[in-house]
């Protein structure tokens, strides 16, 4: 491929990424900080992460001075999609680059976007346990077998459907997570770890306990409801000490027309071009910046899963490993060939900065 050939390749995929950036809600509401350079289609990249420090007291004897552990998670650029299509000659192929609006570019990256926002928004199962308003599950007693994790119901009807909610019993002090089911009357349930072997260790619960499976079923909601259930996943942030600032919430329209409706809403400044138009801005409301965003997961029958969440939880990272154009083999004319690689991670330390609303309308 001649030199020319290359440098147009080049551009195209940096105009494609670029648009990218400027329109995709899962930009706005992921971070970057990892370290590594996606070269790849398998790129592991390394997000560090520090055990929390302590404010010690001082009576002026010696200090100890306090081990600061870190650890490390992996990143993988684990998915991987691809452009090849046809361009008459290489002026043409330019004249795209040159004048993006309306022509090939802007299509590929407004399918990049939907792409990768769909994928994002669909890690709402790793919202930490504890973390998740619907309507929950209640009916019957269990007694939980210790490090085992064996949840024995009398009187429940438990479902497959409840692998990966979270689970509590009187007597747990912290929320757990269904890792499987049985049947109707046995699941089995581990802490609520991704980065860690899998593992029960919160100790027997007798029999006859009451207990939760959080956001079972999908919750109804309405305008008068809306500013109560965003305040809800608003709480479960400030009770694990989320920082206020840079948290989002994406809904899709059905939602985002009920929270235009409450008085409590306070509309995007419409100056705000790219955030508004482009990224779906709609306004801040209780203390999130909102988001309407159609890839959101689920439907208005079954219930949307709305993912709120602070800029730290979810890191990303995309690039764009291959790019250029070839002959066509047996016709005139050559084509374009792209690869675009990209992955997230959340780590187990920041699962807490996530929330989601099970909700329907």
């Amino acid at each position: 491929m001649s030199a020319y050939a290359t440098k147009l390749a080049e551009a195209f995929a940096g105009r494609v990424i670029e648009r990218y950036y400027e329109s995709a809600v899962a930009e706005r509401i992921t971070n970057q900080d990892y370290e590594g350079e996606v070269r790849d289609k398998a790129s592991r990249l390394n997000i560090l992460t520090f055990g929390a420090l302590s404010l010690q007291t001082y009576t002026g004897s010696n200090l100890t001075a306090e081990d600061v552990t870190e650890s490390n998670a992996q990143l993988n650029t684990d998915q991987q999609k691809a452009w090849y299509f046809k361009v008459r000659d290489l002026d043409t192929f330019k004249s795209y680059i040159k004048n993006p609006e309306g022509t090939i570019i802007e299509q590929a990256a407004s399918l990049m976007k939907e792409t990768i926002d769909s994928y994002v928004l669909g890690l709402w199962g790793d919202v930490a346990a504890g973390n998740r308003l619907g309507t929950s599950y209640t009916t019957g007693t269990v007694a939980v077998a210790a490090t085992t994790g064996v949840v024995t119901g009398s009187g429940t009807t438990f479902t497959s459907g409840m692998v990966g909610k979270g689970f509590k019993a009187t007597g747990h002090t912290v929320w757990y997570r269904v890792k499987t089911f049985s049947s109707t009357t046995s699941i089995t349930i581990e802490d609520d770890s991704d980065d860690e072997t899998s593992a029960y260790t919160g100790g027997a619960i007798t029999a006859g306990a009451t207990y939760d499976i959080q956001a079972n079923t999908a919750l109804q909601t309405t305008s008068a409801l809306i500013n109560a259930h965003v305040n809800t996943l608003a709480t479960y942030l400030n009770e694990d000490k989320v920082p206020k600032s840079n948290r989002w919430l994406v809904v899709p329209a059905g939602i985002s027309n009920l929270i235009r409706q409450a008085p409590e809403y306070i509309p995007a400044v419409e100056t705000a071009y790219n955030e508004v138009v482009k990224r779906g801005l709609i306004g801040m409301f209780a203390g999130f910046e909102v988001f309407e965003n159609q890839q959101i997961a689920g439907d208005s029958t079954n219930g949307w899963h709305v993912l709120a969440g602070h800029k730290s939880a979810i890191t990303f990272a995309l690039g764009m490993v291959e790019s250029g154009v070839e002959d066509l083999i047996g016709n005139f004319g050559k084509a374009y060939k792209g690869l675009s690689v990209y992955g997230a991670k959340i780590v187990d330390e920041r699962r807490k900065a996530l929330a989601e609303g099970f909700l329907k309308l």
